[in-house]
């Protein structure tokens, strides 16, 4: 499983990766989700995922091993929030920039064939 999920975490990256380097800025700004999703992806992987474990709650005598890691979730909670406000910001400035230019492209020209 921890192939399969790698794996996933690479292609959804590369992908991103790939989608940024293209000259449209709608492709820009999906490229720049898929990195983060990649990210929270593996973020959350690394948390480890626990089946039948209760959060740490406040007891005595607390066995670590007894209870889910809150921490890995918390990030992913806290880096998908974020994720979303930064993309209305982002769609706010493409949209800025393409009444500005009446282009879509990053650099605000079209190609020349």
């Amino acid at each position: 499983m921890e192939l399969v999920i790698a794996i996933a975490v690479g292609v959804m990256f590369g992908s991103g990766i790939w989608l940024i380097l293209r000259p449209r800025t709608f492709q820009l700004i999906i490229g720049l989700l898929l990195m983060s999703y990649a990210v929270n992806v593996f973020i959350f992987a690394m948390g480890r995922l626990w089946v039948d474990k209760p959060p740490i709650t406040p007891v005595l005598h607390i066995d670590p091993t007894q209870f889910a890691d809150p921490l890995p979730q918390g990030l992913v909670l806290t880096a998908i929030v974020i994720g979303f406000a930064t993309t209305a910001l982002y769609l706010v400035i493409m949209i800025g920039a393409r009444g500005l230019t009446d282009s879509d492209h990053v650099d605000g020209e079209e190609p020349r064939e």
